[in-house]
């Protein structure tokens, strides 16, 4: 058991950092490497991806914190976003990841796959949204949310892929975006976590120490570090060319979703 710990927490110590750097809560990381871990585990495939979305939810919630935190710190999280866009958050989180609990294998993995090319395409582009409008009313944030959250749901993530690109569009400071990113991927992973939970309970599939479709070994080594972690992540965030280390990112992403992509088939 303590050498699954430790091999998970190396998962946690990667994924707290980019938590930090890039604001996305590190799941598009977490995730794959937590199937190839569950794989040498030998974890049904039956539920393997779900597990693997599921615990990522669950650690999101501890790296989220650490994050948001030293991003307010440095003044730079916009509350008021943050509380608008939450209800939709939380209803669309909540409700796609009971919808995921029950999918196929290939169905989840093939739309991780998916996301992985857009957001490495995003990466290496560079192009952001040009800020030209102000941030919608109550409905529109409430959409924005849900559609947020219910992609989130699909892919394992804090919602930075996504949450960024909306608040740039609207005017928001790109070190801003970023935090309030941070800031909106903990109800994310709150409601995400709680579908999971209740997606997967009782399934038979299930190996030891699981919560529903977290997997509380993994949750531990993860959470271990990358709470410890996540603030660095910020720190080199206001201190390096984040753009080209983004494009760096980005060819990593490609390698592992090209990888995936081949287990598909």
């Amino acid at each position: 058991m303590l050498g699954i710990i430790f091999m998970y927490s190396a998962v946690g110590a990667v994924a707290g950092v980019l938590a930090g750097l890039f604001g996305i809560g590190g799941g598009i990381v977490i995730v794959p490497m937590l199937v190839y871990c569950l794989t040498l585990q030998g974890v049904s495939p039956e539920v393997m991806m779900q597990i693997a979305l599921g615990t990522s939810m669950a650690s999101i919630m501890f790296t989220a914190v650490s994050s948001f935190m030293a991003h307010h710190r440095r003044g730079a999280v916009v509350w008021d976003i943050v509380r608008r866009i939450t209800p939709g958050i939380l209803i669309g989180t909540f409700l796609a990841s009971l919808v995921a609990s029950h999918m196929p294998k290939a169905f989840l993995q093939g739309f991780f796959v998916l996301f992985l090319y857009y957001v490495a395409a995003q990466m290496i582009l560079g192009k952001k949204p040009k800020p030209t409008r102000q941030l919608p009313g109550r409905a529109g944030m409430f959409g924005a949310g849900g559609i947020i959250g219910v992609v989130s749901s699909f892919v394992g993530i804090g919602g930075g892929s996504l949450s960024v690109p909306f608040m740039l569009w609207h005017n928001v400071s790109v070190h801003k975006a970023i935090g309030t990113s941070a800031a909106i991927g903990f109800p994310i992973a709150v409601a995400g976590t709680i579908g999971y939970i209740t997606g997967g309970a009782g399934h038979a599939s299930l190996p030891p120490y699981s919560l529903g479709y977290v997997y509380l070994p993994a949750l531990a080594g993860i959470v271990a570090l990358s709470v410890l972690t996540a603030p660095f992540g910020v720190r080199l965030a206001h201190s390096l060319p984040v753009d080209r280390l983004k494009r760096i990112f980005a060819v990593v992403l490609m390698v592992v979703a090209t990888r995936m992509l081949i287990g598909l088939f």
